[in-house]
């Protein structure tokens, strides 16, 4: 029994160890191929393994305007040092107009690299999307390589800082939109007179938006829905109520082929909620 219980603990161990080369945060450089939106991305993969079992985010930027995350799962094989993963969704994104993301595909090597005579560890592959296409199913999206060196940190923090919901306040349902689209962008502008509203705004929970000013300018959000992500709660928070109370908001929700205009209100008692329903085949314009 005690031979067991010794050989488990070493397996254990050996498992942990395996894991915890590729668990942490990955950051380098994304070569796209021809045609691509930008000939280099930043990127960083933050990934957890369990087992064989890996799953984590993708981060890929090339400045503040232009930024794109989306979740990852994949596997790890200990033995070759090889980790397959691919992007399953897009959590958000702001592109140029004219880009459209591509979901794509990795196959790295964990090899020991070298950097200012120090070794490091470095994923080493390429990268592809399955159908060639981008999520348009129009676009072509050329395969490229990656470099990835570890790091001890993010540059990315777990969530925006930000209050949480206050719980006294109730969610207040203002419309249920049902959209035949992936994309989505979300325009917020002050609805009325510029009084100084300031809001946040929460997708599914999250913080996206934290304490900014209404302006003339919008404030710009893009996200994505489908049958794998067929419904976001859009709420809206008050965080003042400017000098002309409440705090109100005109939401634009943009698609390729509709546009729908939602006035919100916010005050101390309430919250306002536009919840994206994906719904195949249901175009309404307004």
């Amino acid at each position: 029994m005690r031979l067991l219980l010794f050989l488990s603990f070493w397996i254990l161990l050996a498992l942990s160890g395996q894991t915890q080369e590729i668990s942490g945060f990955w950051r380098g450089k994304l070569i796209t191929g021809p045609g691509g939106c930008f000939p280099v991305y930043q990127t960083e993969l933050q990934l957890n393994c369990v087992g064989d079992e890996i799953r984590g985010k993708a981060y890929h930027f090339s400045d503040s305007s232009n930024y794109i995350s989306n979740d990852i799962v994949g596997v790890w094989d200990s033995v070759k040092r090889i980790a397959l993963l691919r992007e399953t969704g897009i959590v958000t994104f702001r592109l140029k107009e004219e880009c459209v993301p591509c979901l794509k595909n990795y196959e790295f090597t964990l090899s020991a690299g070298t950097s200012e005579n120090l070794k490091e560890l470095q994923l080493r592959g390429k990268w592809s999307t399955p159908s060639g296409r981008a999520i348009d199913g129009r676009t072509p999206c050329a395969p490229g390589s990656i470099l990835l060196t570890r790091f001890e940190k993010s540059v990315f923090p777990a969530s925006p800082t930000a209050k949480p919901t206050p719980p006294k306040k109730i969610d207040q349902l203002v419309q249920e939109i049902r959209l035949d689209s992936g994309e989505v962008q979300l325009a917020f502008y002050d609805n009325g007179q510029i009084d100084g509203d300031t809001i946040s705004v929460y997708i599914n929970k999250k913080p996206l938006i934290v304490h900014q000013l209404l302006r003339a300018e919008p404030i710009i959000l893009k996200l994505w829905i489908d049958s794998k992500q067929p419904v976001r709660e859009i709420v809206m928070v008050g965080e003042n109520m400017g000098q002309i109370p409440p705090n109100t908001a005109l939401m634009i929700v943009t698609t390729r082929q509709e546009r729908h205009q939602v006035y919100l209100t916010a005050d101390e008692k309430k919250n306002a909620l536009v919840r994206l329903i994906y719904e195949r085949g249901n175009i309404q314009k307004n």
